[in-house]
């Protein structure tokens, strides 16, 4: 006997969960940009935005594949990697967002 697992909803509000912070941590990479070019470009400011669009893109990278794992029956975990990687990106986010407002 074969035993299906019925997901329910489950997956598709973590897939819409991850989607969310994706927008969200675009949000903030935008609003990067635009105080990076807002005044002159400063040494400093070049590089805060140049982190914050390698933490978005990292970011990225990890939302991409983890929404993708969500479509299989019976979706793998989140490794402890994928999970500190992605923490650590939307904290360099607000560290570097932070930085450039300085």
């Amino acid at each position: 006997m074969v035993v299906t697992r019925d997901p329910g909803l489950q997956p598709e509000r973590t897939r819409l969960a991850w989607r969310r912070t994706t927008l969200s941590c675009t949000v903030v990479a935008v609003l990067a940009v635009k105080l990076a070019v807002q005044d002159e470009a400063t040494p400093r400011g070049l590089a805060g935005l140049a982190l914050s669009a390698l933490a978005w893109l990292l970011f990225l990278g990890v939302a991409h594949r983890r929404i993708r794992s969500l479509d299989a029956a019976r979706p793998r975990p989140l490794t402890h990697r994928g999970a500190l990687l992605a923490a650590l990106c939307t904290i360099g986010l607000a560290a570097f967002g932070a930085a450039l407002i300085r």
